[in-house]
């Protein structure tokens, strides 16, 4: 039976969660030309493509990757290296896939017990076999006899890769030379007797080749600066920098382009050597290639394959202070509380979007000044928000335009709460922390990061740092593995020695490690500075404290490694409701993933059992302040935020209190009977005398000038006080005019009038024609949730694949069995 079938055979059985995974790891690209996959025959064909093998193997650790490695180059060694390349178009598709394995999985098949024998020294063949479980549930090794393993062809093509070996001798004669090349080798390896054709010149210097004893005899002859290069080569990689061929097309030498050897030579005798006798071939514009037979032959007696399943230990830590988890549990309420004021502030007045895109670095300026944040956190909680969903862009009306005129210019956006923001808003802290750090866990950038020094970092930027993901979920994981009672030290070795943990749980973050090490991957490709910014936001959300995961980043890494990154832009659990404190409705589109399920409900239950309880009751001090020990609940922080100002924050909140601050409640309709009920029911003990007195002076003053909406006219029954204001220098702009003893009439607006009013220090309230007091509140707007962002960040980093949404209907391959299925990444 051959790989396909026994591949349909095996998915048509695996349970529907397992096979949900699958999908959701291999990605279908619906979008990159595939028809919809309507059996399990199809499935399997598109599951053995390289590309798809390539995307289940960004999914693997090192040691599982070591591991593939290890049985590719086993199978590398009973069978050799595969056949040349060739073209593939399975039935599922519109269009030819390149593809670069054509081995038949099933007929080079390796021994399960040679694997093992390797893990037989120490306590590691039980591993061994967990692993060997977990990458047949990942369809990276095949289904295959009892006792055998069969590999993708992906790997069978790359095992000489793998191993350090280069490419066949034959497949490289045939694609770097012409007839008179290959007949002058011949000419230099079998002098008269040189084969005359072409084809028989190249079968006769591929049989010497691939014989190790006429190959190490010839190796003898070789001068010493060629059996230099050759102990360089041998034990790979197999390439070298050399000027001994040049293109028969003069200065192009593309992908088919064809060598010849270069006029006097390249000046370097070994190399010479080894290029005429084809122990060196050309592979590229200066580049030359040992081929394979070369290395096998030459290749000393190699010892037992020794892959690692797991990582070394971290050893830059430190013991963890007593304590330490209760300051990242306070850490996480005061991301909530800061993050709620934020948001508050925005809903109190949002903020215009740049036609070019993002917000208007005032306008953060505003928000951060509002909330008492830096404006490097505002801009976190900004981004966060939006792509939780409580925030999103929203187009104003456009005007319409006279007729005749010119048409109405395009109408610009602001960003406002959406429709989820008020049920968020009135939730506890950990309502509010559970959409706000499964977006932090699932964007894909490190948002306040900012690769270009020379541009002014602003929010709402969309993200495309296709690394981020990776690298959070590598450093949680790492972290996650330190002893207990442990964290990082902080130290820049610590963190070297974090980044290189970080890229073994997700071998993608290799694709930056260059040749000489970690020392220029930190210098040129500014990994350094991600894993800092990524740290920070881990800490500000109470993820990490004192280089420990907190429980609450136990479970986002959970969440990472349950691929909640797949769903991106929908957030897992964000759609959820805030309010609830147990597990009943845990969002949408998450009735298909089990295990997400249960990493989201994890995390909820988790924020719930760590997160202190909000505070209800807030201590007044005869100096006029108002502390709240913790995050203070909604109806504690609306009623304080009414009659003071946050003046300092941290693991308590405190207000100031101030006859402005006590005059912008009563300008709200508070009188100053229903001010003292309320605080008294709030406050921990007896109002203190200062307080009493000064709320009660406020309310004396408050109101004796009234605007009257109808005229805007200002009145006041004392007659000596309008006359004060009528002959107010600082009130001037409003053009007063006295029309009776109590009554001014000004030329203002009614909303001018009382700013200027209050400006110049009186106390005004607004009064409608009725004589009744106007209440002036702020109109409430609300848009619709959305992942919208409005320009893209600059990213050092190239944005070379995305998560597709996936949708397969009608799996069927056996009569009366079809699955449906909906898997989906999207909202």
């Amino acid at each position: 039976m051959n790989s396909c079938t026994a591949l349909a055979k095996w998915l048509s059985r695996l349970p529907e969660e397992q096979l949900v995974t699958l999908l959701q790891q291999r990605d279908l690209p619906l979008a990159a030309g595939y028809t919809r996959i309507t059996t399990f025959r199809q499935l399997a064909e598109y599951l053995l493509t390289d590309e798809s093998v390539a995307r289940g193997l960004t999914a693997v650790n090192a040691g599982e990757l070591e591991l593939l490695a290890s049985v590719a180059a086993l199978a590398l060694e009973r069978y050799g290296p595969v056949a040349a390349e060739t073209a593939h178009r399975p039935s599922y598709t519109w269009r030819p896939v390149p593809q670069t394995a054509p081995a038949e999985p099933s007929e080079r098949l390796v021994p399960e017990q040679d694997v093992l024998a390797w893990f037989e020294a120490g306590d590691t063949r039980g591993p061994a076999t967990e692993t060997l479980e977990r990458l047949r549930d990942r369809a990276l090794l095949l289904p295959a006899p009892k006792h055998w393993l069969a590999l993708p062809p992906l790997l069978h093509a790359r095992g000489t890769d793998f191993d350090g070996y280069g490419r066949p001798a034959d497949r490289l004669l045939t694609a770097a030379y012409n007839a008179p090349e290959v007949k002058r080798i011949a000419t230099v390896l079998f002098g008269e007797s040189a084969p005359r054709t072409r084809t028989e010149s190249q079968d006769r210097i591929t049989a010497l080749l691939a014989d190790p004893l006429q190959l190490r005899a010839l190796v003898s002859e070789a001068p010493p600066r060629a059996v230099e290069l050759l102990d360089h080569l041998v034990p790979g990689p197999p390439l070298i920098r050399t000027h001994c061929f040049v293109s028969r097309y003069g200065e192009y030498a593309g992908p088919d382009a064809k060598y010849t050897f270069r006029d006097g030579g390249s000046g370097d005798e070994g190399t010479d050597w080894l290029a005429a006798r084809a122990l060196l071939l050309p592979a590229g514009h200066d580049l030359a290639e040992l081929p394979y037979e070369v290395a096998r032959a030459l290749r000393d007696g190699e010892g037992v394959p020794c892959p690692r399943l797991d990582p070394d230990p971290l050893t830059h830590t430190t013991p963890l202070p007593r304590g330490w988890d209760g300051q990242g549990s306070a850490a996480a309420g005061a991301a909530a509380w800061r993050a709620e004021l934020v948001l508050r502030a925005l809903a109190a007045q949002p903020v215009a979007v740049r036609k070019a895109g993002g917000i208007a670095v005032r306008e953060t300026r505003r928000l951060a000044k509002s909330a008492g944040a830096t404006e490097a956190d505002t801009r976190l909680w900004l981004d966060l928000a939006v792509n939780a969903g409580l925030a999103a862009p929203q187009d104003d009306e456009p005007a319409v335009a006279p007729r005749g005129r010119r048409p109405a210019p395009k109408p610009t956006a602001r960003l406002l709460p959406t429709d989820r923001y008020d049920r968020w808003s009135a939730a506890p802290s950990a309502g509010k922390l559970l959409p706000l750090l499964t977006a932090w866990a699932v964007v894909p950038e490190v948002l306040t990061h900012w690769p270009d020094d020379g541009e002014t970092p602003v929010a709402l930027i969309s993200p495309q740092d296709e690394y981020a993901v990776p690298l959070r979920r590598g450093v949680l994981r790492a972290l996650a593995a330190l002893p207990p009672g442990h964290g990082l030290s902080g130290t820049p070795a610590s963190y070297t020695e974090l980044l290189d943990r970080a890229a073994w749980y997700q071998p993608l973050l290799r694709a930056l490690f260059e040749a000489d090490g970690l020392g220029r991957l930190l210098g040129t490709e500014d990994l350094s500075g991600r894993l800092s910014a990524t740290l920070s936001e881990a800490e500000l959300l109470g993820l990490v404290s004192h280089g420990a995961l907190t429980p609450a980043g136990h479970a986002i890494s959970a969440l990472l490694e349950a691929d909640a990154a797949h769903h991106y832009p929908a957030v897992p659990g964000a759609g959820a409701d805030p309010t609830a404190q147990t597990a009943d409705t845990l969002g949408e589109d998450l009735t298909t993933r089990p295990a997400l399920e249960r990493a989201v409900a994890t995390l909820r239950t988790t924020l719930y059992e760590t997160l202190p309880a909000p505070s209800t009751t807030a201590r007044f001090q005869a100096d006029l302040t108002a502390t709240v020990t913790g995050a203070p609940a909604p109806d504690l922080a609306e009623l304080l935020s009414a009659v003071g100002d946050i003046e300092s924050e941290g693991h308590a909140v405190v207000w100031r209190i101030t006859s402005s601050s006590l005059r912008r409640a009563m300008d709200a309709g508070w009188s100053a009977d229903d001010l003292l009920d309320r605080l008294e029911t709030v406050s921990e003990g007896k109002l203190p005398q200062p307080l009493t007195y000064t709320i009660k002076d406020t309310a004396r003053t408050h109101g004796q000038l009234r605007v009257v909406r109808s005229a805007c006219c200002i009145r006041s029954d004392d007659t000596a006080l309008i006359a004060e204001v009528a002959q107010s220098r600082a009130l001037t702009k409003l053009g007063l005019r006295r029309i009776a003893p109590t009554v001014l009439i000004s030329t203002g607006s009614p909303e001018d009038t009382l700013s200027a009013l209050r400006a110049a220090g009186y106390a005004p309230t607004q009064e409608a024609a009725t004589g009744t007091t106007v209440l002036d509140r702020a109109p409430t707007e609300r848009t619709r949730s959305s992942w919208a962002h409005s320009k893209r960040r600059p990213s050092s980093f190239p944005s070379s694949f995305s998560c597709s949404n996936i949708f397969t209907r009608g799996l069927r391959d056996t009569p009366g069995r079809c699955k449906l299925l909906r898997v989906c990444g999207g909202p």
